[in-house]
C-alpha cells in the first residue's frame, strides 16, 4: 500500500517555489542565533509573569531555520497528522492511477507550504500526531520547538526598518504564548489533539460530497454570493461530523490566537516600545494580499485563520469587560467543557453567562 501523498516529491516542490531570500546569506544572518536564544528565555518569564501559565515541559527552546527548514519541518509534521487519514484512504484505492494521485496531492501540499514558507515568522511546532521517539539536535523532545524563520524575519526588518533586537522579542512572546498554552494548561494538547484526530476520522472517499460542494460553489457565484468559506476548500467539503470538530476548533483556535496577541503586546510593555507599530505592520500585512495570492488564501482557508486573531482578541477585550478585568478570562483554562464556542467567540455576553451560572452552579 502506497502512501497517498508522495511526500518527497512535496518537499522538492515546496523548497523550489520557496525561493531563496537574499539576506539570509547577509551577516545579519549570524545575530539571528544568539539574539533569539536569549530573547525566547526572556519571552518565556515574561509571558508566565503575565499569564499565569508556566510551562510543565521545561525551558523553551527556539530555533532558527531558512524557508528550506520550515518546510521541512512541515512535511514531518503534516506525515505524522496525516498518517491515520492516508493509510485509511490507501487501502481503499489500487491501480495504475495511483502514482498520478500521488503525484498531484504531492504538487497541492508542496505549492502551498512552499507559498507559506515566504511569509511566515515564527512558529511553535506541536508536532502532532507525537513525533519520534530521538531527541532533536539541540537535545529538545519532538514536538516542543519554537522554530523562526530568518530570512523572513531578516527581510521583514529591512523592509520597515524595525529595531532588531525589539522585533524579534515580540515575535518571541506570541510564539512562547503558543508554548505555554499548550505546556502550561495540562488538559490542552490532549484536547486539541482529540478534536484533530475527530475532524480526520470522519473524513471520508464520498464523491458525492465533492459534487454537491461543487454545486453550492456554481450556485454561490450565480447568486453573487461569496463561494468559498471562511474555513476554505476543507469546510466546503465537511460532512455534518466535520462540520462539528471544524466549529470547535475555530472556537479554540480563536481563543488562543487572540489570547496570543493581547499576551504578545501586553507582556511586552516595557520591552518592546515599538510594539503598537509592529501589530500595524503585520495587520495590514495579513490583509494586504490581492489578487492570486487572495484566491490562495481563502482556498487554504488561511483567510479564517487571519479573521482568528481578531475574533479572539475582540472576543477576550468584551469578557474583561463585562467580567471586570483578566481575571474574567481564567475560567476558558480550567477544562475543556469551559471553553468558548465558536458562537460564544462571536458572542462574548452568552460566554460571560454561561461561565457565571456554573460557578453558581458549583457553589
Amino acid at each position: 500500500m502506497a502512501d497517498l501523498v508522495d511526500w518527497d516529491l512535496a518537499e522538492r516542490i515546496a523548497v523550489r517555489f520557496a525561493g531563496r531570500e537574499p539576506l539570509a546569506d547577509s551577516y545579519h544572518w549570524d545575530s539571528l542565533e544568539p539574539d533569539f536564544a536569549e530573547l525566547t528565555a526572556l519571552a518565556e518569564e515574561l509571558v508566565a509573569a503575565e499569564t499565569g501559565l508556566h510551562s510543565l515541559a521545561g525551558p523553551a527552546v527556539g530555533r532558527v531555520t531558512d524557508r528550506a527548514g520550515w518546510v521541512q519541518a512541515n512535511i514531518a509534521s503534516f506525515q505524522r497528522l496525516l498518517h491515520p487519514l492516508t493509510d485509511r484512504m490507501g487501502k481503499r484505492v489500487a491501480g495504475p492511477s495511483v502514482p498520478i494521485m500521488r503525484a498531484a496531492a504531492a504538487a497541492e501540499v508542496g505549492l502551498l507550504l512552499g507559498w507559506m514558507s515566504g511569509r511566515v515568522l515564527g512558529q511553535y511546532d506541536l508536532l502532532v500526531a507525537g513525533g519520534s521517539d530521538d531527541d532533536g539536535p539541540d537535545g529538545e523532545q519532538p514536538g516542543d520547538v519554537v522554530y523562526y524563520v530568518g530570512p523572513n524575519v531578516l527581510a521583514l526588518e529591512k523592509r520597515f526598518g524595525f529595531p532588531p533586537r525589539e522585533f524579534r522579542l515580540w515575535l518571541a512572546l506570541h510564539e512562547v504564548t503558543h508554548r505555554a498554552q499548550f505546556t502550561g494548561v495540562p488538559w490542552m494538547r490532549e484536547h486539541y489533539l482529540g478534536l484533530i484526530d475527530s475532524l480526520l476520522s470522519s473524513a471520508g472517499l464520498d464523491p458525492m460530497v465533492l459534487l454537491r460542494a461543487l454545486k453550492q460553489v456554481a450556485d454561490d457565484l450565480r447568486g453573487g454570493r461569496n463561494p468559498i468559506p471562511d474555513g476554505g476548500i476543507t469546510q466546503l467539503l465537511a460532512g455534518p461530523d466535520q462540520q462539528v470538530a471544524l466549529d470547535q476548533i475555530g472556537g479554540l483556535m480563536s481563543l488562543l490566537e487572540g489570547h496570543g496577541d493581547v499576551t504578545m503586546d501586553r507582556a511586552g510593555v516595557g520591552h518592546v516600545p515599538s510594539a503598537e507599530r509592529f501589530g500595524r505592520v503585520l495587520r495590514n500585512r495579513r490583509t494586504s494580499t490581492t489578487g492570486l495570492q487572495k484566491l490562495v488564501q481563502r482556498l487554504i482557508g488561511l483567510e479564517g485563520k487571519l479573521a482568528q486573531y481578531q475574533q479572539g482578541e475582540d472576543f477576550i477585550a468584551e469578557v474583561e469587560r463585562l467580567g471586570g478585568g483578566k481575571h474574567a478570562l481564567e475560567p476558558a483554562w480550567r477544562g475543556p467543557s469551559w471553553l468558548p464556542t465558536l458562537a460564544e467567540i462571536r458572542e462574548p455576553h452568552e460566554w460571560v453567562e454561561r461561565v457565571q451560572l456554573s460557578e453558581e452552579l458549583v457553589r
